[in-house]
């Protein structure tokens, strides 16, 4: 077929291709929106036990308060995920306490499809 001169072509999308578009940004729109939450949640648990590192006194504190303090900041940013019982405790080569904790979460997509998320933490990390 000739195109007659002056006259353009039509250019653009279809229905079909603009409802595709739309199906598959919408996919992810709702996967980030289901997913995000986890991750902010895990950056206040790093932010959490960073701040717990960097307490002057972390060094000369027992077990019992480094849970104590970490469990008061589960309650102060509202982590959810885990609590003082999740947390590991360890000496380093050096002999300084490092706290860790790593957890999953399962988060439900659509019936029964769902991701599984794993998060580490630690004040090893922090300094």
């Amino acid at each position: 077929m000739m195109q007659q001169p002056g006259k353009k072509l039509q250019q653009g999308m279809t229905f079909l291709s603009l409802v595709v578009v739309i199906v598959i940004g919408s996919f992810f729109a709702v996967l980030a929106m289901k997913l995000v939450p986890s991750y902010i949640e895990y950056f206040t648990v790093k932010k959490a036990l960073t701040r717990l590192a960097h307490d002057p006194e972390f060094k000369n504190m027992s077990k019992s308060q480094i849970l104590e303090a970490f469990n008061k900041t589960t309650t102060i940013d509202n982590i959810t995920s885990i609590d003082g019982k999740d947390l590991s405790f360890l000496r380093d080569e050096s002999g300084k306490t490092v706290v860790s904790v790593d957890y999953q979460v399962v988060v439900p997509l659509v019936a029964n499809v769902s991701v599984l998320l794993d998060f580490e933490a630690s004040t090893d990390n922090a300094r």
